[in-house]
Order: structure tokens, then C-alpha cells, then sequence
């Protein structure tokens, strides 16, 4: 069998990426245990939520302003030739709210923010900094990831909320420029199809996708072994297991969530 482009089998390294996975949910639960004793380091926390925030909007915005241009081109012609351009705000805000802002969102989160976590901490387990911190007798998960984990749960949220706002706004520039839709009738569309149901699936999803990126990140982070390399290594699977978990995570949070037959339609009647 062919060794890898890193030096090894294809199942060796198959197996050791099941293992760090396996440590990454035994660390989700190590958190959860954490969070329940309350052992929150404030300033670490405070300073992870302004890099993974403020850090992340601009390219957030950026991404979801064009993605609501897109889907109106895409959108709107169509609905216009079916006599149907007054329902593109709303087909627009239903996709965004349900779909694409808290995906996109998270997906961007997971090369920006969960690509750090991955590479400092990983570099900080090469250079035996997680050791010292057992020396000083402090934990690792109290000073290192549940600041990480809360501030992605937190930051994300709000960043979906943002993205939808801008790529709604992008959709109706695109929409009265280039289609003629009038912004009042864009605007009542957008209010008659999206119910609040959508909106908080919306936050609950960015919440999830936001843990998610945040453990991934941290464990692969601390699993980091082969110095300089590994953490390359380390970084490059923490982002790609981390858009994985987000699509699969996505689709059962989704059919759970939108299930069955919907009625936004039905609303605009």
C-alpha cells in the first residue's frame, strides 16, 4: 500500500484521526462538566470573544453580502417569468435564516478562528506550555478551551444575525437594480414568509456550529504531537473535520427542526 503525502499509511492515519475524534467528544464532555462547576476564566474569555467577534466580522459580512446578491440573480429571474417576484425577499430571508447565514457563517469561523485554536494550542502542547500549566496547577480546559468554546458560542450568534441583515440588504439592492422590485415589496415579502420559528432555529444552529469549531479546534489542538509539522498537520484536519461536522450536523439539526411540510407560503395569503 502507498504511504501517505505525511509518511504514512492511509489507515494509520485513518485510525489516528478516529482517536483524536474520539478525544474531541471526550473533551466536549469534560467542558460540559467544567461549565456546570463554573469555572470560567473571565479575562481569557473576555479576550477570545473580541478576537473570535470583531475579528471575524468584516470577512462575515463580506461573504454573506455577496451570497444574498447571488441567490437574488439566481432567484429572482425565474420567480419574475412565473409571475412571482414579489415572493423573492422572503424565498431570500427563509434561506438565509434556515441555510446560509448560520452555515456560511460557521464556515468561516472554522478557517479563521478554529485554524488558531488548533495551531496555538498546538503549539503550545510542543513546547511543553501545557505542561507547565499542570505545574502551576492550572487546568488546561478551565484556562485554555471552555474561554474558546463560550466566546464561539457566543460571538456566532451574533455574527449570524449580521450576516443575515447584510446579505438581506445585498438581495435588495440586487433585486431593485437590476429586476425593478420595489424595496416595500421586497421588504413586506421578507415579513410575510419569515416566522421567528426561523429565526431562533437560526441562533440554535449557530450556537451548536460554534461549539463545535471551538472543541475541534481546542482538542486537536492538544493532541498535537511531531513538533512543527505536526501542528501544520494538526491545523489543516481541525479545519477540515470542522466544515465536516458542520454539514452533518447541519442536516440532522435541519430535519429535525423544518420536518414535514411547511406553511411560510400559506402566510402570505
Amino acid at each position: 500500500m502507498t504511504d501517505g503525502v505525511d509518511g504514512t499509511r492511509p489507515s494509520a492515519g485513518l485510525r489516528a484521526w478516529f482517536r483524536r475524534l474520539l478525544a474531541a467528544i471526550l473533551l466536549a464532555g469534560q467542558v460540559i462538566l467544567h461549565l456546570l462547576r463554573a469555572r470560567i476564566h473571565r479575562r481569557n474569555t473576555l479576550e477570545q470573544m473580541a478576537s473570535v467577534g470583531p475579528g471575524s466580522l468584516i470577512i462575515a459580512l463580506v461573504t454573506a453580502g455577496f451570497v444574498g446578491m447571488v441567490f437574488t440573480i439566481q432567484v429572482a429571474r425565474e420567480f419574475i417569468y412565473f409571475g412571482a417576484g414579489g415572493a423573492v425577499g422572503g424565498v431570500l430571508a427563509l434561506a438565509l435564516a434556515r441555510e446560509l447565514a448560520p452555515v456560511l457563517t460557521a464556515v468561516v469561523l472554522a478557517g479563521r478562528v478554529g485554524s488558531a485554536f488548533a495551531a496555538e494550542i498546538g503549539t503550545m502542547r510542543v513546547t511543553e506550555q501545557i505542561d507547565a500549566l499542570y505545574m502551576l496547577k492550572t487546568d488546561p480546559i478551565d484556562y485554555l478551551v471552555l474561554p474558546r468554546i463560550i466566546a464561539c458560542c457566543a460571538m456566532l450568534p451574533l455574527l449570524t444575525i449580521l450576516s443575515l441583515v447584510t446579505g438581506l440588504t445585498g438581495g435588495l439592492l440586487v433585486s431593485a437594480e437590476l429586476y425593478g422590485i420595489p424595496p416595500t415589496i421586497f421588504l413586506e415579502s421578507v415579513q410575510n414568509f419569515l416566522g421567528v420559528w426561523d429565526l431562533v432555529s437560526s441562533e440554535l444552529k449557530a450556537v451548536v456550529f460554534g461549539g463545535l469549531v471551538a472543541v475541534i479546534g481546542c482538542s486537536w489542538g492538544l493532541t498535537t504531537t511531531g513538533g512543527a509539522k505536526g501542528v501544520g498537520q494538526s491545523t489543516t484536519t481541525a479545519v477540515v473535520t470542522a466544515l465536516l461536522a458542520i454539514f452533518i450536523v447541519n442536516f440532522f439539526l435541519s430535519w429535525l427542526m423544518f420536518q414535514g411540510t411547511g406553511n411560510a407560503i400559506d402566510n402570505t395569503v
